[in-house]
């Protein structure tokens, strides 16, 4: 009966958490997208180029590193504590009058998605259809036609 019960508990407890609440895993994501901000450096190449364009090139490299460093640290801090308290609310982004919800980058650089098999079309790989036969003359036969 004792074996049963925790069974229980902890079947109860893990389906509390995985059930439909979008709240605690927006904020665990959140949380992890903030904690790689040491390994990406957004903050830092922004805060440079953004002192750099608006104060001057020389505090850029000065003032901006000192400052990009500030920022990742408080964007790793950030994502560290909601990793460890993604369970529990508030759900919604905190110290946004400091940082950004999300990740930022350099205005001169926008990333986009990798192109990897994850990400691209069927194309890429000979699954999209067309000519079976387009080397031979006349051929109409094509697959995945509608």
């Amino acid at each position: 009966m004792r074996n049963a019960l925790a069974f229980l508990s902890v079947f109860a407890l893990a389906a509390l958490f995985t059930s439909g609440c979008a709240g605690p895993e927006v904020k665990l994501g959140r949380g992890m997208s903030n904690f790689a901000e040491v390994a990406r450096g957004g903050e830092w190449r922004r805060s440079v180029e953004q002192t750099a364009v608006f104060d001057s090139p020389e505090a850029g490299y000065a003032y901006g590193f000192v400052r990009g460093f500030d920022r990742s640290m408080a964007r790793t801090g950030l994502g560290i504590y909601e990793i460890v308290t993604f369970p529990f609310p508030p759900y919604h982004p905190i110290f946004t009058k400091y940082l950004a919800p999300q990740p930022v980058f350099p205005d001169n650089y926008t990333p986009g998605l990798w192109s990897d098999s994850m990400f691209d079309t069927d194309t890429y790989v000979g699954l999209s259809g067309g000519d079976v036969a387009p080397f031979v003359p006349g051929s109409r036969f094509r697959v995945f036609d509608n």
